[in-house]
């Protein structure tokens, strides 16, 4: 009996490694999209601000949110992302939880499936797995790959992403689309849409008129809740990066 039961664990064990070689894959140096590498954005708009709030869902215990905004220079965009409460997703097994920039927003139903694929302008895809060594090879919107996955809760991160843009129409622009946090295995756990929050353009520019940042988003070490504004949040991160 306990021969059939170490064999059926063994086997068990191998089925497993087969499915995660099959989902994770290796990185292939060298490999790009179908239409070259991605291109550093230098014409964003200075003064715009996205943000991206998790909703307070009753499947998951992801809570926290991610801020994109322009610097001065226009070149790139500067993330900062707070995400937190997944330990309770420990069961889920082995498998990363990785986030991405997702091509179409959240439908009103919240169903995270309609998001569709990573924003990928570039036809690049997402095997093999990015190497965040060469980011102008990745998927644009493939933030983990390029900057690396959630490993810890809270999750607290600020980089400068050069491949997106705040620029409406632009192939790479990313505040119309949705933030997807989702297992490796593609598993989509929870999403949210970015929104304008700051913006320092006019009215006539035919964008949506910025909203007023009183979000109020709980803290990661504290059940407090607290408003959240982009400008206050990246103060800091731009003034080291100009």
């Amino acid at each position: 009996m306990y021969r059939n039961v170490l064999t059926l664990v063994t086997a068990t064990l191998a089925l497993v490694d087969a499915q995660a070689g099959s989902i994770f894959g290796s990185i292939v140096p060298g490999t790009t999209g179908k239409l070259g590498d991605a291109t550093i954005i230098s014409n964003n708009i200075i003064g715009m601000t996205y943000q991206a709030v998790l909703p307070q869902s009753t499947t998951t215990g992801f809570r926290g949110y991610i801020i994109g905004s322009s610097v001065t220079n226009g070149t790139g965009i500067v993330f900062s992302t707070n995400i937190y409460g997944f330990s309770d997703e420990a069961a889920l097994g082995p498998f990363r939880k990785v986030y991405h920039i997702h091509e179409s927003p959240v439908p009103s139903d919240g169903n995270c499936t309609g998001t569709g694929a990573h924003l990928d302008p570039y036809a690049r895809g997402e095997i093999p797995p990015c190497d965040p060594s060469t980011p102008q090879m990745c998927q644009v919107g493939d933030l983990a790959g390029k900057h690396g996955n959630m490993t810890t809760s809270p999750f607290q991160a600020t980089y400068l992403d050069l491949y997106l843009s705040d620029r409406p129409g632009a192939s790479t622009f990313f505040g119309n689309r949705s933030l997807v946090i989702h297992l490796s295995n593609t598993t989509r756990l929870t999403c949210a849409n970015f929104t304008l929050l700051t913006s320092a353009l006019s009215s006539s520019s035919g964008l949506p008129p910025a909203s007023t940042p009183t979000t109020a988003i709980p803290d990661s070490g504290s059940a407090d809740a607290k408003v959240i504004s982009g400008g206050v949040v990246l103060a800091g991160v731009l003034a080291l990066l100009l």
